[in-house]
């Protein structure tokens, strides 16, 4: 039966579809028949206690000199029959948070919301990955500088990065006695007033940092091992790393079986892995990426993976909440 896509993202127009993988997922959505509808930016809102959407028919196609094409606006109420993608970027701001609570209104009307609103609020993608300690790195969170500095001085090295970034921004490599640690610790923190990781360096990201996705808790078998180019210690493609695929590894798929069946528990339904070595860096559920560059590299289409899951779990009814 056909659906209706909702789609809450960042401006449609300047995305780049080559490696747009919320484009291959409206693209995929498209070939099923269903009915694409796209949000205007800061369309949500609550209207007499109902979630509602400021929205127009949305058409896609793989043309780089126009790739979508809208109707005429409409403020929707949502609820049984839409299937809402949440596809925008952090920060997970409070106007973020205030979206999710609007859209946790929706799924209570009966819409699927993916991923599901209030994991969108509890996973941080920074400490998601430490609910699962046995994959992780050692990782310090902390306001105290000087735990920081310590840190920094019991393993080496190690890298610091502020709890909502996306794309490597503000990601610091510390080596233990650098002049710069502590203005880089002030800087993080805020003067202790928020709080900032630590992980140990892990000399393999050499080799690249590792994306490993998630379809309704199973693992895609290839993953994208983004390898840091020149002098740049980050491999975030944001920061020019090139991606490779590769299969995953048997750890890859040991962390992959850890973390997936509490995401799907939870509603998490497209979920990014970040992985380094045999290390579990973070959890992205925000808007992970990836599909173009793998689908293009193995011939694969995660995006029909992911409907089949979506589907799978419309034809149940009304999409409930997630179970505690």
């Amino acid at each position: 039966m056909p659906l209706d896509i909702v789609v809450v993202m960042d401006p449609i127009g300047s995305i780049n579809i080559a490696k747009d993988s919320t484009f291959a997922m409206l693209l995929e959505a498209q070939r099923r028949g269903h009915r694409l509808l796209y949000v205007r930016p800061g369309g949500l809102a609550v209207d007499n206690g109902a979630a509602v959407a400021t929205m127009a028919p949305l058409q896609v196609r793989e043309d780089p000199s126009g790739w979508y094409q809208l109707g005429d606006w409409a403020t929707t109420p949502l609820g049984p029959g839409h299937v809402v993608l949440v596809r925008t970027d952090p920060p997970v701001d409070a106007e973020y948070i205030h979206d999710t609570q609007v859209l946790g209104l929706a799924q209570a009307a009966g819409a699927m919301v993916v991923n599901d609103p209030q994991g969108l609020r509890d996973y941080n993608e920074k400490l998601a990955a430490l609910l699962f300690p046995q994959c992780c790195p050692p990782t310090l969170v902390s306001r105290d500088a000087a735990a920081l500095k310590a840190f920094v001085a019991r393993h080496g090295r190690a890298v610091l990065k502020p709890l909502d970034g996306m794309g490597g921004r503000s990601i610091f490599l510390l080596t233990h006695g650098e002049a710069n640690t502590n203005v880089v610790l002030e800087t993080l923190t805020q003067g202790g007033r928020s709080l900032a990781m630590a992980q140990q360096y892990l000399p393999e990201i050499s080799e690249g940092d590792k994306r490993i996705l998630l379809v309704d808790g199973e693992p895609v078998d290839y993953c994208l091992a983004r390898i840091p180019q020149g002098d740049e210690f980050r491999g975030n493609l944001a920061t020019g790393g090139r991606g490779e695929g590769r299969p995953l590894s048997d750890r890859d798929r040991w962390i992959a079986s850890q973390v997936g069946p509490e995401m799907k528990r939870r509603g998490m339904v497209f979920v990014g892995l970040d992985v380094i070595g045999d290390w579990l860096t973070e959890v992205n559920v925000t808007s992970p990426t990836c599909i173009r560059e793998l689908d293009a590299q193995f011939g694969l289409n995660i995006a029909g993976r992911l409907f089949d899951a979506i589907e799978a779990r419309a034809g149940s009814g009304p999409a409930a909440p997630r179970a505690e």
